[in-house]
């Protein structure tokens, strides 16, 4: 594990404190630390849509889990809207408070393969239906060379979906996949959600009920009975992150101000495994 790499994963949506999130990313550069902002946008995304009128629809698995629908023309907006408006938006931010950065997505140089889910069964506007036009997939590999390189010249990686397809066609991976999965690769200290709550909380309808710690099972994926709305998916990509050998997530608010170094400072939720993970003998 590197006790010096951070990586910060940030929501696109307006109530996000990206200028005091980008302040505190540029001086902790300056205090020798190594930070990886990966972002999504799906706020920007829907007003993007909705100001060239593409109708924004999500597709349900079978098991009850549900994606956007990026069809084509949605994967189209959906990479304007990250590379196009809120990645500049990040690096703007992050030059003001003095840090050199660079935007990149996961084609560039390598850095995310996914593999696209060619055909798949799901439930779209109340019907069952094969779905072959869907251009979602999941992670297959990273490649964080590049950020290494970054890291060695004292410049902060900005890092959006989407990822580079098997196929050679890019492809729409979850943000805090992305995020997981390069948190691993690095071997980072901290893996940092910044959401639009507080943290994990007890009451999703009460804000003051963070739950302040949280073991999870190596041996298990977390339960979705404790995740509570909308934090499914972060505690299994958290759960992902610290098989991975990350040494904690965090899961924070990202609305106030200096959401980072509230998070840092334990003011959220802090993920752990209840036991080290068991490394085989001879690896």
């Amino acid at each position: 594990m590197d006790d010096q790499i951070t990586v910060v994963k940030c929501g696109g949506a307006a109530t996000i404190a990206h200028d005091a999130l980008c302040a505190e990313i540029a001086a902790l550069q300056r205090n020798g630390r190594r930070v990886l902002l990966v972002h999504g946008g799906a706020a920007e995304l829907d007003r993007l849509a909705a100001r060239l009128g593409l109708p924004q629809r999500r597709l349900t698995t079978p098991s009850g889990s549900s994606s956007r629908y990026t069809d084509p023309a949605t994967l189209e907006v959906l990479t304007m809207a990250l590379a196009g408006k809120v990645k500049p938006g990040l690096l703007a931010a992050l030059a003001r408070a003095g840090a050199r950065a660079v935007g990149l997505t996961g084609l560039d140089a390598g850095l995310l393969t996914a593999r696209r889910t060619a055909v798949h069964r799901a439930v779209l506007d109340g019907r069952k239906v094969v779905i072959r036009d869907d251009h979602n997939g999941r992670l297959t590999r990273v490649d964080p060379q590049l950020l290494r390189t970054l890291f060695a010249a004292d410049v902060v990686p900005v890092v959006s979906p989407p990822a580079l397809g098997e196929d050679g066609h890019p492809v729409n991976v979850d943000a805090d996949r992305v995020a997981t999965a390069l948190a691993g690769a690095l071997g980072a200290a901290e893996l940092v959600f910044l959401t639009g709550a507080p943290g994990l909380l007890r009451d999703p309808a009460d804000e003051t009920s963070v739950v302040g710690r949280l073991e999870l099972s190596p041996a298990e994926p977390p339960s979705p009975e404790i995740a509570g709305a909308g934090m499914t998916v972060k505690l299994q990509a958290a759960h992902d992150a610290l098989l991975a050998g990350v040494g904690r997530v965090l899961i924070a608010d990202g609305r106030r101000t200096g959401p980072l170094t509230a998070a840092l400072a334990g003011q959220g939720t802090t993920v752990t495994l209840s036991e080290p993970v068991r490394t085989p003998a001879g690896s």
